[in-house]
């Protein structure tokens, strides 16, 4: 979008690397020291919508209330430990960004899970949910026999710096929501529209309340330059084995390896 056009947006500015949740956007025209992502909206819609934020603020509510030791011994003598103490899914759990459901949606979804109906209140600023042609997806062959292809309008453009792609995908580990996104990668830098995201309805028939600011979607920037396009697979050397074998027993046998050693800070 042009300069003019940007003026027209209420916009969220977050730096890439930085460890805040929100960084006050820069005056236009200046220059920054970090790339950043900017979640763009109309501004008739200020103050009616629930902002994006970093993943980490929507930890969800089974993990954390889940404790991190099971009282128990493992068998190697160590405490036994739950998925709350696994840093890799900590990890995937703070990556990027959630973009929150923007409306309340309630669904009436039947038995056949396909004459899915939706509703909303009137008061809504935009209509939150459309429907896809099911043969958008071959529906109803396998594996979308029972699948009513739906999308989530969503109401952020979504900015980057050039180079920059952003993944879109079914929000990590968050295994209590009743749908499932379809993953896409955009390349946010120059398509100017805002992404819609398409999910098939994975819960229960029935009747349905989802909440505004739910988590709708999970955005995580990539720099296109980095991503690694060749490969090599073959058998690991002497040394390369010994040395996997040797992480394998520490793994095991140590307490908070991986935190120590293994492990960088996201």
């Amino acid at each position: 979008m042009s300069g003019e056009d940007d003026e027209l947006m209420l916009r969220y500015s977050f730096q890439l690397g930085g460890q805040g949740d929100f960084t006050p956007p820069a005056e236009p025209g200046s220059a920054t020291d970090d790339p950043a992502i900017e979640f763009l909206c109309d501004p008739a819609l200020e103050g009616r919508l629930p902002a994006p934020a970093r993943a980490s603020r929507f930890m969800p509510d089974w993990f954390k209330s889940l404790d991190r030791e099971m009282g128990m011994r493992d068998a190697n003598g160590l405490a036994g430990l739950t998925v709350k103490a696994c840093l890799p899914v900590t990890d995937a759990f703070t990556l990027g960004w959630i973009i929150p459901l923007p409306v309340t949606v309630q669904l009436s979804v039947p038995e056949d899970r396909v004459n899915i109906q939706a509703q909303w209140p009137m008061d809504a600023p935009f209509q939150p949910l459309e429907q896809h042609h099911p043969g958008q997806i071959g529906a109803p062959n396998p594996p979308f026999e029972r699948t009513m292809p739906l999308k989530w309008m969503n109401p952020w453009r979504i900015r980057v710096p050039e180079g920059y792609s952003v993944l879109f995908t079914q929000p990590f580990n968050q295994f209590q929501l009743p749908f499932t996104c379809f993953t896409g990668l955009v390349d946010c830098d120059q398509f100017l529209p805002a992404v819609n995201f398409p999910f098939a309805w994975t819960g229960a028939p029935g009747e349905h309340t989802l909440p505004a600011g739910l988590p709708m979607i999970q955005a995580i920037p990539v720099p296109r330059a980095g991503l690694i396009k060749q490969d090599r697979v073959r058998p690991a050397s002497a040394d390369e084995w010994a040395a996997q074998s040797a992480a394998h027993e520490r793994k095991h046998t140590e307490e908070s390896v991986y935190r120590r050693e293994w492990r960088e800070r996201k």
